[in-house]
């Protein structure tokens, strides 16, 4: 893979701060919250030490592809704004450390969950980090515009795991948990790149709005919206929740897409600097956080 990066004689020295910003700490503080609300849902009991080693092995296994993600993309990250001030395209932090952090990172987490926790919680962590690593950044995001559709699956994994931790086995509830975050993905991902879409082409990557357009984008945006209602409210209707969540799931699902109404039917963009989206965008993100503290809630007040 050749580089286009600036050349530089020496990196900057890194920092601390520098091979924690590999771990992307704002994707990685949302990984951390659902896998903990998997591994609190979930039904039976896990020692605390154990369960704090369990979540601590989901957040290094996060970050250790998170720096992968950054190794492997820093040509491109050197092109788009949003990413250039990243340690890597940034010229702080050699290429190779960041790999080698990376592999280190995520090798240690499934060592240790496998030895600390059980082999299933282990391999669908390892999985979990070469889905994207591998799966995702390396092979779906430069090739295809549904690359946010089908890697959406890798920032499903943790409340799997988190269950898993706690019962050693993978039922219904779990795979519907993953199932909320992988139809979350595209339009909270779309929300952002409508607003970012010049980033994308510069480099380079085929994201939706870039190669289907704008239209089309906006009208995905609103089909999943509608169908994340109807899946959110599937642990609700096996019978795996109580009220508490089937309530929660209804009203901010039913927020979520009514505020991806006015971006999916949107014709035009008069110049409001792109409101509808970045709302919906910002509001994706409550609504996670709140949906999986309601389901937290429910396990824990009705149970």
């Amino acid at each position: 893979m050749t580089s286009t990066l600036a050349p530089t004689a020496t990196p900057l020295p890194a920092e601390w701060r520098d091979f924690f910003a590999l771990t992307k700490p704002r994707v990685m503080s949302l990984v951390v919250f659902t896998g903990l609300c998997g591994l609190l849902a979930a039904p039976g009991s896990i020692h605390p030490v154990l369960g704090f080693t369990a979540i601590l092995c989901i957040a290094m296994g996060a970050g250790g592809a998170a720096a992968l993600n950054q190794w492997w993309e820093a040509d491109i990250d050197a092109k788009m704004k949003r990413t250039a001030k990243r340690p890597l395209p940034a010229g702080r932090l050699r290429r190779q450390d960041a790999r080698d952090f990376g592999m280190l990172m995520s090798g240690a987490s499934v060592f240790i969950m496998l030895v600390a926790i059980h082999w299933l919680a282990a391999l669908v962590l390892a999985f979990s980090i070469v889905y994207y690593a591998v799966i995702y950044t390396m092979w779906l995001k430069p090739r295809t515009p549904q690359n946010i559709v089908i890697g959406g699956g890798a920032g499903a994994f943790p409340p799997l795991i988190g269950w898993i931790a706690v019962t050693g086995e993978i039922t219904a509830m779990p795979v519907l948990l993953f199932a909320i975050i992988f139809i979350w993905t595209p339009p909270h991902f779309w929300a952002l790149a409508l607003f970012v879409k010049t980033d994308y082409a510069d480099a380079g990557i085929p994201m939706m709005p870039v190669v289907a357009g704008e239209k089309s984008t906006r009208y995905q945006v609103l089909a999943y919206s509608v169908l994340l209602l109807g899946v959110a409210l599937l642990p609700w209707i096996i019978g795996g929740t109580d009220l508490i969540y089937g309530i929660a799931a209804l009203a901010l699902s039913a927020l979520f897409v009514a505020l991806a109404v006015p971006v999916g039917l949107r014709t035009s963009q008069p110049e409001d600097n792109m409101k509808p989206e970045k709302r919906l965008f910002g509001y994706s993100v409550i609504y996670l956080f709140a949906l999986f503290t309601a389901l937290v809630a429910d396990r824990m007040v009705l149970s």
